[in-house]
């Protein structure tokens, strides 16, 4: 059993480091979202995740009836480094395990 103090939240940060070993939901730019167990991280948040879901979402208009056509594109992928930079628009969310981040879409 963690202790009081190994449980504690006293920096942003300490948020993600509860979620190690938890599947975690990441949403990024372009309409693309992860899935995935958090294997580490690091002040930047780089982030490794394994046994990971990429999920990429597009949404195209149709011309002659300008409809929208949204069209998702899955693949599975056994291990994921994800880099963190200024281009990277990431949300962090991790399972209802860890109740500071959660995404009722799970």
């Amino acid at each position: 059993m963690a202790s009081e103090e190994e449980s504690a939240v006293k920096e942003p940060l300490d948020l993600i480091r509860l979620s190690l070993d938890e599947r975690i939901y990441v949403k990024l730019r372009s309409d693309r979202e992860l899935r995935g167990k958090l294997h580490a991280y690091d002040q930047h948040l780089n982030m490794i995740l394994g046994d990971v879901e990429e999920i990429v979402t597009t949404v195209e208009i149709d011309d002659e009836t300008y409809e929208e056509i949204v069209r998702v594109k899955k693949r599975s992928i056994e291990k994921w480094h994800q880099k963190s930079d200024s281009r990277h628009n990431s949300q962090f969310y991790s399972t209802p395990a860890n109740p500071f981040f959660w995404n009722p879409k799970q």
